[in-house]
C-alpha cells in the first residue's frame, strides 16, 4: 500500500502542476483524489495505525494527501433540493452511499459522515453526529448522539462513544499523533478527549471528563502520575478516569483554596464495572 500512497501522490502533484498547460491535468489531480477517498474509506490506509508491536504509528503521506483535497477541491454549495444546507469543498462533501452493506446504520435527524472516513462494519451513528475526514471507527461501535469524532481520530472496534463527547481531531502539523480510543473502550457523555491522547483498550472515561496532552493523570490505584511521554498521553488499558481536582499548594491559588482539574483512575475494570457497560447486540445488526 505505500507504493500506492507514493503513486497517488506523484500522479496528484503532477498533473496539478500542470493544470494550466494541460486541460485534463485538474481531472487527473482530482481522480487520484478519489482514488485515495475510496482507499480511506475502506480502511486500507489510515493516518494512524499500529504496527508489530501495537504502538500507533503516524503516516504523514495520508495527512498530506487530504490537504491536498482542501487545495484541489472547488467550493460549492448543496443547493435547495438537500435535506440540510451546507457549503465545502467538492471533493469532500458527505458519504451517500455504500454503508448498508457492511450494515452501518446512520439514524436520520442530522449526522454527516464525510468522505474519507472509514466505518466498519455494525458501527451505528446516533443523530445528529459528525464524523470528519481521515477517521477510523473499529466494528460495531457506537458513536452517540451530538458527538463528534474529528479528522484522523483513530477508534477501535466494540466502543462506545457517548452523548456529546467530543474525540478532537488532528491534520496539522502532519507528524502530530491523533487520537486514538482502543478496542472496548467506554467515553462517557460530555467528555472530551484532544491532543494526542491514546486511550487504552478496555478504559472507561466517566461523564465529564477531559484528557489531553498536556493534563496529567493521576493513578490512585498505583499512586503514579501519568504524564505526556514524546507527545502523547497515555490511558492505560482497562483504567477507569473521572473528573477530579488537586489544591494549588502555594501564592493565590493557596491563599483562596482554589484547585486545579485533575482527572483521576480509581479503579480498573472489574466485572461490576463489565456488566454494567455491556453493549446490547440488538442495537448492533451488523455484529460479528
Amino acid at each position: 500500500m505505500s507504493d500506492v500512497l507514493q503513486t497517488l501522490t506523484e500522479t496528484l502533484e503532477t498533473a496539478w502542476a500542470e493544470r494550466e498547460r494541460d486541460p485534463e491535468g485538474g481531472a487527473r489531480a482530482q481522480s487520484a483524489f478519489e482514488r485515495f477517498l475510496e482507499l480511506l474509506e475502506s480502511g486500507s490506509v489510515r493516518a494512524a495505525a499500529p504496527d508489530v508491536h501495537g504502538e500507533y504509528v503516524v503516516d504523514t503521506r495520508v495527512k498530506n494527501l487530504i490537504l491536498w483535497g482542501f487545495r484541489i477541491g472547488c467550493l460549492v454549495e448543496s443547493g435547495d433540493c438537500a435535506p440540510f444546507y451546507f457549503c465545502d469543498k467538492h471533493n469532500l462533501w458527505p458519504r451517500a452511499s455504500g454503508l448498508a452493506a457492511k450494515s452501518v446504520r446512520i439514524v436520520p435527524g442530522g449526522t454527516s459522515v464525510r468522505r474519507g472516513a472509514c466505518l466498519c462494519a455494525g458501527v451505528t451513528v446516533m443523530p445528529p453526529a459528525y464524523v470528519n475526514i481521515g477517521a477510523y471507527i473499529g466494528a460495531n461501535t457506537m458513536i452517540d448522539s451530538h458527538a463528534l469524532v474529528g479528522s484522523c481520530a483513530q477508534i477501535g472496534s466494540g466502543c462506545h462513544i457517548s452523548a456529546a463527547a467530543q474525540i478532537g481531531g488532528v491534520l496539522e502539523p502532519v507528524g502530530a499523533m491523533p487520537v486514538v480510543v482502543e478496542d472496548g473502550a467506554f467515553v462517557g457523555g460530555n467528555s472530551g478527549v484532544y491532543e494526542g491522547t491514546h486511550v487504552g483498550a478496555g478504559a472507561v472515561l466517566a461523564s465529564g471528563t477531559i484528557l489531553t496532552r498536556s493534563t496529567p493523570v493521576f493513578d490512585l490505584v498505583h499512586e503514579t502520575v501519568i504524564r505526556a511521554v514524546d507527545g502523547v498521553l497515555r490511558v492505560p488499558e482497562r483504567a477507569v478516569v473521572i473528573p477530579g481536582a488537586r489544591a494549588i499548594a502555594s501564592g493565590f491559588g493557596r491563599e483562596y483554596g482554589l484547585s486545579a482539574y485533575a482527572p483521576l483512575i480509581v479503579k480498573y475494570r472489574d466485572e461490576k464495572t463489565d456488566a454494567s457497560l455491556a453493549l446490547e447486540e440488538a442495537l448492533r445488526p451488523g455484529a460479528i
